[in-house]
């Protein structure tokens, strides 16, 4: 049996972990029907961590302090920073009675820890549930907060949403951060549909304050400095205390890196925190990031050689669809259509990126909180 021989079995039990994971995951989101919850009177408090935002507070906040919903605060918390943030807050809350402003000193036990300032957030709120965005985020409605908080129920206490990034005409570098983030969404919206929630992102992540206390916080993973919203959704999440929200209505919107130098560094922060997951977790996202390697590197190799052609090409096909499908669907629902046709290229450069950064991490640690 021949070397191409092999790389052909190999790529056949490749197309079929792709199936698995397109048909048993993926497809779980993408052909969800939407339901429509009805508004419940959830008494919540949006958290905002800010550093050195000043500039983007006054351009997000007013969207978040103008939502239609009848019970809500924001808390804002001030961490450390060296603008004029605080100044910025208290503006604002001098105009606005449901604004609860914390304050957060360095402290050399927590210097420059996010999850530290997170923490004291928290505690300074007065309602159960809690909302969390960033202070680069804005609603892309005002019934925002209607939408996530109509999704917790005495059961599920912890709820996942869509964080956007606004488009930039022409950008190409705007489109891999739009479908990173399509990605990313599709992969924790599945596997939470799948019983099996992994990550949050907390752009747009709401949960009950009793989760967090009874998880003792940060604690667990204090020391890494970041995960506040990944970390702490792996640690907690469950089958039946997990709920994901993804009406137009409840997205929340952020703005994209300009530069591939700040994204980078941006995902090596995010990436770093994987090794952090669950086994179970961690072994899935693993088998299938390799898999979407192997399959375009074996197909290169069996396309470009005519090795078994017709069987390659309707494997390779198939999967294609599949994949083009789904996505496709699933970018539908997320208001992403403009990144379906050039799907598998922004797959190929994805993995690439990717793949860049794991070796990177390997060789130095990445920047974290500003």
């Amino acid at each position: 049996m021949g070397l191409l021989d092999f790389v052909c079995y190999g790529f056949i039990a490749l197309v079929v972990i792709q199936v698995v994971y397109y048909l048993g995951f993926f497809g779980k989101f993408a052909f969800l029907k939407s339901t429509t919850h009805s508004p419940k009177a959830v008494s919540i408090s949006v958290i905002i961590c800010a550093k050195n935002e000043e500039e983007n507070l006054k351009k997000f906040l007013p969207s978040v302090l103008s939502q239609d919903y009848p019970l809500f605060e924001v808390v804002l918390i001030n961490d450390a920073s060296s603008d004029d943030t605080l100044e910025v807050m208290e503006a604002f809350a001098a105009e606005h009675n449901n604004i609860k402003i914390v304050d957060v000193k360095n402290i050399e036990a927590f210097w420059g820890n996010k999850k530290y300032a997170l923490t004291l957030g928290i505690k300074a709120s007065k309602y159960e549930h809690l909302l969390f965005t960033d202070a680069d985020c804005e609603p892309v409605s005002k019934y925002w907060i209607q939408e996530m908080a109509a999704c917790f129920n005495t059961e599920q206490t912890l709820v996942l949403g869509y964080g956007a990034y606004s488009k930039i005409k022409k950008s190409f570098l705007n489109k891999l951060i739009r479908f990173e983030t399509l990605v990313t969404a599709v992969h924790y919206f599945s596997f939470a549909k799948a019983g099996l929630p992994y990550m949050g992102v907390g752009r747009n992540l709401a949960y009950a304050k009793n989760e967090f206390f009874k998880a003792n916080g940060f604690i667990n993973h204090i020391k890494v400095r970041s995960g506040d919203d990944d970390l702490f959704v792996n640690q907690v999440a469950t089958k039946s205390n997990t709920a994901i929200c993804f009406s137009k209505n409840s997205f929340t919107m952020s703005v994209p890196k300009t530069t591939f130098k700040h994204w980078m560094k941006q995902k090596r922060r995010h990436i770093s925190t994987a090794k952090y997951y669950k086994l179970s977790h961690k072994v899935l996202l693993t088998v299938l990031y390799i898999s979407n390697l192997l399959f375009w590197v074996c197909a290169v190799v069996l396309l470009a050689t005519t090795f078994q052609w017709q069987l390659i090409l309707g494997l390779f096909l198939l999967r294609m669809i599949l994949h083009y499908v789904v996505f496709g669907i699933s970018a539908k629902k997320l208001g992403e259509n403009d990144l379906i046709w050039l799907l598998p290229f922004f797959e190929i450069f994805l993995i690439t990126v990717q793949l860049t950064i794991f070796i990177n991490n390997l060789v130095s640690k990445p920047n974290h909180w500003k």
